[in-house]
């Protein structure tokens, strides 16, 4: 019972901020609400005066309801998966294949570089390993963001249909990536290669997670023919996405082979198979995601108040932090700009696609949170530049992404927003400014 209240007050916090940026006039997506939200009933808000139901009073209590987070992780990543129709794939699945390899790569280039030119100039402030492990975790990009700015001013368009399938992969190659160079890294520290570690473990993963949820998606699109009313569809496909999560969770060993799963790809390919082979999907999504919309506010509040304001205390987690920030946007930018265009892009696409891909949240410290293993020192500098970088990202991605969404003219003005252009406009007619009145 001690946990419900703080849940209910995240959020009842996460509703009435998007309210009050309403009223102030600020044109922000929701997400961005939630997360400040976060910030201020968060251990470094409200939480810190210590009355118990006002607000997340340690890291403790938002560690404590992380299982949430974990669910409406999974329900994004299965809603993500909705979007692999294989009737848009041929339109679209060849270029995003392109994309989302090739932009992930080259982040992991030119942060490489950056980090590990940063590591000769000043050894004692940032290890190699370190380098090369925030080179893989830069090819990160945050799933949960993204659908949410799509969602909520329901996007559409050609960006919009090679970003979703794009993020999905990204995600992917992130983990291959990221297995990789941390095996490299850990190797440099110990001087063994362990190619197990390298190469083995990152493809078991992957192939283990696309096949149990492949698996479960054959099961619920069975089960589901059972049913005729479609409340009971729903309540079927909620259970299988839980089922699916939990299952995620499972870790073992066969002799040296670390055995382990993915939650983000198993329930991508949960909702892949499911779409795809339900004929009844489309119908079942939409009632689905009006049950899931206060858990995603949930899990955006919780974000927020994860967030620790403390990495602002250290000069070289900041200093690093932003050349970190600062050469992933520019990969991700440039590769997404080149590989866009290379495969023959729409000029929108290769122009804002890569501001799209700027958000990183939850894959990203899971990440770091791995990194761990490189020791107190290489692993605690890991996940504080992160931190520092996450909240950076989320605070102002998800704008960059409803921004670069408009410009390619996948979101309209519509409803408050047309008001709000209104209004804006009724207050400045005596400016005379060229470009307001073209």
């Amino acid at each position: 019972m001690s946990h419900l209240i703080p849940i209910a007050v995240a959020v009842v916090a996460g509703l009435l901020m998007t309210r009050v940026f309403k009223k102030l006039g600020l044109n922000l997506p929701d997400v961005t609400a939630f997360l400040i939200a976060g910030l201020l009933i968060g251990p470094y808000g409200l939480g810190s005066f210590g009355v118990p139901g006002l607000g997340f009073n340690s890291m403790h209590d938002v560690e404590a309801v992380g299982v949430l987070s974990q669910v409406a992780l999974g329900f994004i990543a299965f809603s993500i998966g909705n979007e692999f129709r294989l009737t848009e794939l041929k339109e679209f699945g060849k270029q995003a294949s392109i994309i989302g390899i090739a932009q992930a790569v080259i982040t992991m280039i030119l942060v490489d570089a950056v980090l590990i030119g940063v590591h000769f100039l000043a050894p004692n402030a940032l290890s190699l390993p370190a380098a090369i492990t925030l080179g893989a975790i830069a090819t990160a990009t945050a799933p949960a963001a993204t659908l949410m700015v799509v969602r909520q001013y329901k996007a559409k368009g050609k960006l919009t249909s090679l970003l979703l399938p794009i993020v999905a992969l990204d995600d992917a190659v992130g983990l291959v990536c990221f297995a990789v160079s941390f095996g490299v890294a850990q190797a440099l520290q110990s001087g063994a290669m362990d190619i197990i570690s390298i190469l083995v473990n990152p493809l078991v993963e992957i192939v283990g997670s696309l096949i149990l949820g492949a698996v479960m998606g054959l099961l619920l699109t069975l089960l589901e023919r059972m049913f005729f009313s479609n409340s009971n569809r729903l309540s079927l496909t909620i259970a299988f996405v839980f089922m699916t999560i939990s299952l995620s969770t499972m870790k073992f060993h066969v002799g040296p082979v670390h055995v382990g799963f993915s939650n983000l790809l198993v329930c991508m390919m949960l909702g892949t198979i499911f779409c795809n082979m339900c004929p009844r999907s489309p119908d079942i999504m939409d009632r689905a995601d009006k049950w899931t919309a206060p858990l995603y506010a949930l899990f955006f509040v919780l974000s927020g108040a994860e967030l620790e304001l403390s990495v602002f205390s250290s000069v070289a987690v900041v200093a690093i932090g932003v050349m970190y920030i600062l050469s992933r946007s520019v990969g991700k930018y440039t590769g997404a700009m080149a590989s866009a265009a290379a495969t023959g892009c729409d000029r929108n696409v290769v122009k804002y696609l890569g501001i799209t891909l700027l958000p990183q949240a939850g894959v990203a410290l899971g990440m770091s949170s791995t990194a761990m293993a490189l020791g107190s020192v290489d692993g605690r500098l890991i996940r504080n530049i992160i931190l520092f970088s996450v909240l950076i990202y989320e605070l102002f991605g998800p704008s960059l992404t409803r921004w670069a969404l408009t410009k390619a003219g996948d979101i309209t003005p519509k409803g408050e927003d047309k008001k709000t252009h209104a209004r804006f406009k009724s207050h400045i007619p005596h400016i005379k400014l060229p470009f307001l009145h073209k």
